[in-house]
């Protein structure tokens, strides 16, 4: 079971429901319109009732945004077309010669836009291991503006002292970021521990049914939500009014379907812990996690990701992923079914093969997402691509 929130005037099961959201006062409606109009009727110009043109602002939108920052304790939401158009708004706020202290092992579209767009431009990134906040104390410089962190991070599961690192930026007079994808607020509010903003990918597990692309940014600084809602609108990377239903949809069953994830991923990491089959398991709820003692401190539960090594090296990887039937092989995670894929040659594919090897994104590592069937149909079929991945299999 997972741990209790915080108390607040109504419980998380209750917002996840409710926040933002009432029955519609002309007609009844009791879940949200979807709002397609592009444009809005003013009785004069510059006179509107809030909405005057859908890339700048739209009910729908409007209504996830709100809901999302009342799940992340914030006092702004912003959504976006993807994840990755997210942080790309965050790393607008960035000029040439600006520094960012990255974690090192990061989901792959925040590697490929720090390394691959922003660095011809002149903003310079440390990658480091955070899991040492020295590390993030001996990377700070004059030009440093943001910390963006990962906890658990992308693929191999680090969990990350958000208090520690907060201090450390407040300290410094910089921003800290967190990429709470992996968590939700379910089972952790990065600002109520310190950070300045909060990021999701709303395609994982917000949403949950694997039919959205979107992103979202919480935060609590009013001038850092009035920049980046500026450049919201200017870049227009906003999602449709049906992307925004369909998260809006989602984010009910989002605490129940945690306690599920959250359960499962637990049997299914103790099993996989226990196999000849796999070198080693990436898993904050496992005693064998270098972070266990931190994530029991500060998560309501060690999440629904897995990572673990295959003996036998990217040969026997390759083997296991192609070998399940229930686990889909495909990028993303999340969703109510199981996916299963292989970080070195999919969603950390952009990363030099020398930057994975050091971040631990070796060959023969494997990353689960695992979703809401019976635990016990997973860990049979876990258990048969297992097989098939040893060597002469």
């Amino acid at each position: 079971m997972l741990a209790p929130m915080l108390d607040r005037p109504f419980r998380f099961d209750t917002l996840a429901i409710h926040a933002a959201q009432s029955p519609d006062p002309i007609h009844g409606a009791v879940m949200p319109s979807i709002v397609l109009s592009s444009t809005f009727a003013q009785s004069a110009p510059g006179m509107h009732q809030g909405f005057d043109y859908g890339r700048t602002n739209n009910p729908t939108r409007e209504t996830l945004e709100r809901c999302l920052a009342t799940l992340e304790a914030a006092r702004h939401g912003l959504a976006f077309a993807s994840g990755c158009a997210a942080l790309a708004c965050v790393f607008q706020t960035l000029r040439p010669g600006d520094h960012v202290i990255a974690c090192d092992d990061c989901y792959g579209g925040t590697f490929r836009l720090l390394d691959k767009v922003l660095g011809p431009i002149g903003v310079q990134t440390s990658w480091v291991d955070m899991s040492d906040v020295t590390n993030v104390k001996r990377a700070l410089n004059a030009r440093t503006r943001w910390i963006w962190a990962e906890t658990p991070s992308n693929p191999t599961l680090k969990v990350l002292d958000v208090k520690a690192l907060a201090q450390i930026a407040r300290d410094n007079g910089v921003y800290l970021g967190i990429d709470n994808t992996f968590a939700t607020p379910v089972l952790q509010q990065p600002l109520l521990d310190g950070a300045h903003l909060v990021a999701h990918s709303t395609t994982k597990y917000l949403n949950g049914h694997s039919d959205v692309i979107g992103g979202a940014l919480l935060l609590d600084d009013d001038e850092l939500a009035q920049r980046l809602r500026f450049l919201q609108n200017a870049n227009g990377a906003v999602p449709s009014p049906f992307d925004c239903f369909l998260v809006l949809r989602g984010l009910k069953t989002l605490p129940v379907r945690m306690e599920r994830h959250v359960a499962s991923a637990s049997v299914l990491a103790r099993f996989l812990e226990a196999r000849p089959e796999v070198e080693r398991v990436h898993f904050p709820g496992l005693e064998s996690h270098p972070q266990h003692a931190l994530a029991k401190r500060t998560m309501r539960g060690p999440g629904g990701m897995i990572a673990f090594v295959v003996r036998g090296g990217a040969e026997a990887a390759l083997r296991f992923v192609t070998n399940t039937r229930l686990f889909t092989l495909a990028e993303s995670l999340g969703g109510v079914e199981s996916l299963v894929e292989h970080p070195a040659s999919m969603t950390h594919g952009s990363m030099p093969a020398d930057v994975r090897e050091r971040n631990g994104v070796v060959d023969g590592l494997v990353r689960l997402s695992v979703g809401l069937e019976a635990v016990e149909d997973l860990r049979d079929d876990l258990e048969r691509a297992l097989g098939a991945s040893r060597v002469g299999a």
